[in-house]
């Protein structure tokens, strides 16, 4: 049988439920909160000096933070079909942001709602196309755009052109033939390129994304949390640019309240991919990051971006605590990708550096003891955890194996590697190992990257094609070949 068959058919036999999987004769609740573009580091509770995150810190204290968290892919469509389905991008063949998730491959959503779930989506999860994948209620971009009226007009300049990824268009199939319908209506600003560095919205705090997925899953909460068990994606946009936080948020962080990072302007150039060389010498999408002070702008309107994504995420989190919901619902935070924010003197995701491939996740189960848990893990396993955790029968052909023993025991000892790919089907393809200490890319048409991550944590030391290093080199590279050899190198 093969794996599309394992997925689109009856689940295989359950693995056994977490323990704490049901209470009073009902399933558990799942409560999925999702952020954009959250940089795994971007907690105050991780000793950032600039993040103020009082809401996942306390969740992080109250449950199990893993601390070496992987996205399958550092774009937002392919990483988040990998989290929906269990699987990696070569495996769901959602190859970049523009691709439509295939239909066969069906998500936890579908698996919720076969158990007597009602499976909600609240907010983004780029799709892509009209799909629905399985949720039986569902709110998004175009609904937001219904409740802003006129005042979408402000997002669409804050924005300044067609970007799916912030849901204007939410289907990108809907201005292919007629073109962009706000091309002649926005009124320009004075950025220099497509995305802007970053400044107060000129959106009131009540209307924005993060306010509306709040707000609208607060009532999803109140109208079905006591009649039914539910499984509810709350998804934000936030932090993901524009980094146009509301004017409360801005004014967190005035002009030199942040230093640039410390690798800023300290890359060897010589000794990386000629793909990340000339990232950090040309940033297409916002050339003025070049200059140190609109630098520090927009590190500082991030982590006002951030600081609002945390008190929105707090309002759901009182509101189940306020239904006594909280007793009876695993909650699980997390990102789609990182964000660079200026290490290497690099901007927004599509690397393999820590910031851009690595994500937070914390899980907090009822009866679950809180926790650090160190082990690699990759967000393929979201799946299987969430199916476990409710009891509910887990199908065959996953690339990701239930987290629910490191719930558990998150002192749980692992040896086994994570995996991450970017631009596959491309000539720009390649691919990424994590193992040990030991961190590997391997790129298609240009040089390769090897990392110890012990003694090198912020990846500044390329280790690939030195003599010393040939053998553990040639070793990851074997590992990643036989999890997956690149499909662009011909035999």
């Amino acid at each position: 049988m093969t794996r599309k068959q394992f997925l689109s058919t009856a689940a295989a036999k359950a693995a056994p439920a977490l323990s704490l999987g049901q209470a009073g004769g009902r399933p558990k609740n799942v409560l999925f909160l999702l952020s954009d573009q959250h940089r795994p580091s971007s907690m105050s509770l991780l000793g950032d000096p600039y993040a103020k995150t009082p809401n996942l810190d306390a969740l992080a204290r109250e449950g199990v933070r893993f601390s070496n968290t992987y996205c399958t892919n550092p774009v937002c469509t392919p990483s988040r079909a990998s989290i929906l389905t269990g699987l990696y991008t070569h495996t769901h063949r959602t190859w970049n942001n523009t691709t439509p998730w295939p239909f066969e491959f069906k998500t936890m959503a579908h698996h919720f709602s076969r158990a007597g779930y009602i499976s909600a989506l609240i907010g983004k999860m780029h799709f892509v196309d009209a799909q629905t994948h399985g949720f039986d209620y569902r709110m998004d971009f175009n609904d937001w755009f219904q409740y802003l009226g006129p005042k979408t007009k402000l997002y669409a300049e804050e924005l300044a052109r067609a970007n799916s990824g912030c849901g204007l268009p939410q289907i990108d199939d809907l201005w292919r033939d007629f073109g962009d319908p706000w091309l002649d209506a926005r009124e320009k600003d004075d950025r220099k390129g497509f995305v802007h560095v970053g400044r107060a919205s000129k959106i009131p705090e009540r209307d924005h994304q993060e306010s509306f997925v709040a707000r609208e899953s607060i009532r999803f909460l109140k109208r079905f949390g006591k009649q039914h068990p539910f499984f509810l994606i709350s998804s934000y946009l936030k932090p993901h640019d524009p980094f146009m936080p509301a004017s409360k948020w801005a004014k967190m962080y005035p002009a030199g309240s942040v230093e640039l990072p410390d690798t800023w302007g300290k890359v060897n150039l010589d000794r990386v991919p000629k793909e990340i060389r000339g990232r950090i010498e040309v940033d297409r999408p916002t050339p003025e990051l070049q200059e140190p002070e609109q630098a520090r702008m927009r590190m500082r309107m991030y982590y006002g971006s951030v600081a609002q994504l945390d008190d929105a995420i707090g309002q759901v989190l009182r509101a189940l605590r306020e239904l006594d919901l909280e007793k009876d619902t695993v909650i699980i935070y997390s990102s789609d990708h990182g964000e660079m924010l200026g290490e290497h003197g690099l901007w927004n995701k599509f690397v393999f550096y820590e910031p851009s491939v690595g994500v937070p996740l914390i899980v907090k189960a009822p009866g679950a003891e809180s926790g650090v848990c160190n082990a690699l893990v990759s967000q393929t396993s979201l799946f299987a955890t969430m199916l476990e955790m409710c009891g509910i029968s887990v199908p065959g052909g996953l690339d990701g194996a239930s987290l629910a023993p490191f719930v558990r025991e998150p002192h749980r000892k692992s040896d086994a590697p994570v995996y991450s790919e970017y631009a596959l089907n491309s000539k720009n393809a390649r691919y990424m190992i994590r193992h040990g200490d030991w961190k590997y890319s391997f790129y298609v048409n240009d040089s390769a990257e090897l990392y110890n991550l012990r003694d090198d944590p912020k990846e500044m030391n390329n280790l690939a094609g030195e003599a010393s290093h040939r053998e553990k080199e040639a070793e990851m590279k074997q590992r990643l070949f036989a999890w997956r050899r690149p499909a662009e190198i011909k035999a």
